[in-house]
């Protein structure tokens, strides 16, 4: 039943007691905002910290909140300011390149059972290093563009965030969104032509 309510409701259910709307709230973000947070500082263990980090703030905020905005585009704005933070304290460890996507581990060991089942015909050895090889060439592409930029992207891409809502977490205008936006696109369509 949980699954079909929307994000501000599962968080105004959480803030009313309801412990298993969090749950819901968790699994369906924990991915994506991991993913925004390893690709922006490039470190899995600093990612982890602060994934924690913003998932402590969103507990201690539960008695506050007010779905003033979408539920996603408040979550990524903690995750911008926590970012800004970490940044203006250790500022020697810009973000410089990307980690391995390993937030989409089940708790539930099922992807253990998956990586034991024989691979699909159409698995060989050779298309997985051609997509590994790719995976890479994509996150290094990522790690070039100025931070601006592949923040707008991260946040549209892994948040799956629209202009109006980037404008707001990022504290810039919807016109600045769309061009840092369209400039990333831009500078990811050069650097991966050759896959295109």
């Amino acid at each position: 039943m949980r699954a079909d309510w929307s994000d501000e409701r599962l968080m105004l259910a959480y803030r009313a007691g309801d412990a298993d709307a969090f749950t819901t709230l968790y699994q369906r973000y924990r991915a994506s905002l991991y993913r925004y947070l390893a690709r922006q500082c490039g470190n899995a263990a600093i990612a982890e910290e602060l994934f924690q980090d913003i998932w402590i703030k969103v507990v201690n905020a539960r008695a506050d909140y007010e779905p003033l905005a979408r539920f996603s585009t408040w979550i990524f704005r903690i995750a911008r300011h926590r970012l800004i933070d970490h940044y203006r304290r250790d500022a020697h460890h810009l973000p410089a390149q990307s980690v391995p996507n390993d937030a989409d581990d089940d708790a539930d060991g099922v992807d253990e059972v998956i990586a034991l089942l024989p691979a699909p015909g159409h698995e060989t050895p050779h298309a997985l290093h051609e997509r590994q090889t790719t995976a890479q060439r994509i996150c290094l592409a990522l790690a070039a563009l100025p931070p601006v930029q592949r923040e707008v992207f991260l946040l549209a891409e892994e948040g799956g965030m629209t202009l109006e809502e980037i404008a707001v977490a990022t504290d810039t205008g919807r016109e600045t969104a769309k061009s840092r936006l369209r400039y990333a696109l831009t500078k990811l369509r050069q650097s991966l032509q050759d896959l295109l």
